[in-house]
């Protein structure tokens, strides 16, 4: 797994975070861990077909996501993680990876993204717990959120 395969998407989210919830994230640690799927979590999930296949996973708590569709809608309160809700913050997942595909596009590398997949219980995840290259970006106030890419080339 290459470590510059997260790069687009780290670039990518760290742009559209900064216009949509209008926090400049900083990035953590990159690092490889076991994906987990634990309760009180939102996982958005794209899929990558073309010449990289495999997922984007970006993974945050359900404090953190509501705290970011409150943002998102413009300091309206959201206080449960509803079907609006879980709209928004799958449209921001959709944003981030289409950034990145058109990143990807200008460096050479054709992929094709599936649309936002949002799970919130690991119940209904689909996928069983696999390796991930990882790396959190850290927004002050909000907290995290976990960009995970699971590459199969």
């Amino acid at each position: 797994m290459k470590a510059e395969y997260i790069n687009p998407f780290l670039e990518s989210a760290k742009i559209v975070i900064e216009q949509v919830i209008q926090i400049r994230p900083s990035t953590g640690q990159l690092g490889i861990k076991d994906i987990k799927f634990v309760e009180n979590y939102i996982w958005i999930q794209i899929g990558i077909n073309g010449q990289m296949n495999g997922d984007i996973v970006f993974g945050l708590s359900e404090q953190v996501a509501l705290k970011m569709v409150s943002a998102m809608m413009g300091g309206y309160t959201v206080a449960v993680m509803d079907e609006m809700g879980k709209s928004a913050i799958s449209e921001l997942g959709n944003m981030i990876s289409g950034n990145a595909s058109t990143i990807l596009y200008n460096q050479g590398v054709r992929v094709d993204i599936t649309p936002p997949k949002v799970i919130h219980s690991a119940q209904t995840a689909g996928f069983t717990a696999t390796r991930a290259l990882t790396i959190p970006l850290i927004m002050e106030g909000i907290g995290e959120l976990d960009i995970q890419v699971l590459l199969a080339s």
